[in-house]
């Protein structure tokens, strides 16, 4: 008999929780009751343990964190409600058995208790991304422990392993167990939305459900990673994990309900699954991420490029690369740069000059992709094993003038702020940056500059390479 007896996917907003919403909650009729239906099947079911997978515990760039400990606690009073509140046992043994069979291919996964919860500055209790699909489960149902799992920002074959060990390590051991996968679908469904409006939220929504319905586990991993970052999602990680938990099966999806009445998607669904010793997605999925990662490498400019193999060799050798053949203008000429690195559309490093601080751009930017890749101590240093996971942008900086407030335009110009000694600078046409309000109070805060100190004001504009694509 197959140990894990439900695998379900629920939205996690907490306006659907009664004591939040407080009347608003109606408005997601179509959830409520999904989510009720839910609650009562696990009630039949009767697990020993919950694993819930969520995407707003400790995050961690190159780890899955897991929850440690005898009990996780957590409250919604960060959202008016108090008095909604948790106390649960944790699966030790369980929890103990992932971590050991995550070890076992390679993926990192950090223990939350108290000693590393100082060390990381990170909280304990449970999110809300775990507290609202829970609030539905103990509606109907308590008695049961939990795994409680934060996805990290691995690459998404690496996630798929981490669902084949939660399945191999409840394979050998004696209780019985259900997975929920915490997860809203796109946050641009309207304009009321959080992020506004795009299309490309309604599309992947479409696309999404339907390959969910089907249980088509390639397809879900082969989405475009465009139109992914256009649905500005947070379920999609923790699906990845949902689906490796079931491999080797054959797999179909049951939509509960699927409804946007704040502009963002909620999407409540159960899975029925057939063991197939055959079927290996893997192989498949792995074989996906490859021509992924082929296809942002040759889509790559020189400048891309040579922050790519500048910050590979440095990491593998320990040295700075031997200056490789390039064209004129990156050997002549002598401008700022700065060398972003995002892993999974997520910023892993970003560092640069805003005068030029060497002999030409392309030592310019062999040096601070070094920087930003192993010193930005906004980030721990990128290691080998996260180097095929990385995408690089290059902003090459024109010379800055003076302007007063009125002159700046966050999508066209960069911003340094200066006073004393102290300086701050913002690139221009950042995502979630469309004000000179925005722009100016992030530029303060990095520059460690009150609003009311006198301080000076210079913009920029930049060219951006990266990509051809």
């Amino acid at each position: 008999m197959d140990k894990i007896l439900a695998h379900y996917i629920m939205p996690h907003p907490p306006i659907i929780v009664e004591e939040v919403g407080k009347g608003e909650e109606v408005k997601a009729e179509n959830t409520l009751k999904a989510c009720d239906s839910i609650g009562r099947e696990v009630e039949k079911l009767k697990p020993s343990t919950i694993i819930i997978i969520t995407p707003h515990g400790p995050l961690f760039s190159d780890a899955l964190a897991i929850s440690s400990g005898s009990t996780i606690k957590g409250d919604l009073g960060s959202f008016n409600a108090p008095a909604v509140e948790f106390n649960i046992n944790i699966d030790e043994q369980l929890t103990e058995l992932i971590r050991q069979k995550a070890a076992e291919k390679d993926l990192i996964v950090v223990p939350i208790d108290e000693t590393s919860a100082n060390q990381y500055g990170i909280s304990t209790e449970l999110d809300h991304g775990s507290m609202v699909p829970l609030y539905f489960i103990n509606k109907y149902y308590k008695n049961y422990n939990i795994v409680h799992i934060t996805y990290g920002l691995l690459s998404k074959v690496k996630l798929y392993e981490f669902g084949i060990a939660i399945k191999e390590a409840v394979s050998v051991q004696d209780k019985s167990v259900v997975v929920i996968a915490s997860g809203d679908l796109s946050h641009r469904l309207s304009e009321e939305g959080p992020y506004g409006f795009s299309e490309a939220g309604v599309e992947f929504d479409r696309k999404l459900l339907e390959l969910l319905k089907n249980g088509d586990v390639e397809g879900i991993f082969s989405i475009d990673r465009m139109l992914i970052k256009g649905a500005g999602e947070c379920g999609l990680r923790s699906f990845y994990i949902l689906f490796g938990s079931m491999e080797q099966k054959d797999i179909n999806g049951e939509v509960l309900s699927y409804e946007a009445p704040f502009g963002i998607g909620y999407g409540v669904m159960k899975f029925n699954s057939k063991e197939n010793k055959e079927k290996n997605m893997l192989s498949k999925i792995s074989e996906i991420r490859k021509k992924e990662i082929e296809a942002i490498r040759q889509c790559e400019d020189i400048y891309a490029k040579l922050a790519r193999s500048s910050l590979e060799h440095y990491v593998k050798t320990g040295e700075y690369i031997t200056m490789p053949l390039l064209h004129d203008k990156m050997l002549k000429e002598r401008n700022g740069v700065f060398v972003s690195i995002k892993k999974e559309e997520e910023l892993r490093g970003c560092i640069g000059t805003i005068f030029p601080s060497t002999d030409c751009i392309a030592n310019e930017i062999i040096r601070n992709s070094v920087e930003a890749g192993l010193h930005d101590p906004r980030f721990s240093p990128i290691d080998e094993e996260e180097l095929e996971d990385l995408e690089y942008s290059i902003d090459i900086l024109m010379k800055p003038t003076e302007a007063s407030r009125e002159e700046l335009d966050p999508e066209k110009y960069g911003v340094i702020v200066r006073c004393d000694s102290r300086c701050g600078v913002l690139l221009p046409n950042l995502e979630g940056i469309d004000t000179v309000e925005e722009q100016l109070s992030i530029a303060l805060d990095k520059a460690d500059i009150y609003p009311e100190e006198n301080y000076s004001i210079e913009k920029f504009e930049v060219v951006r390479r990266g990509s051809k694509c």
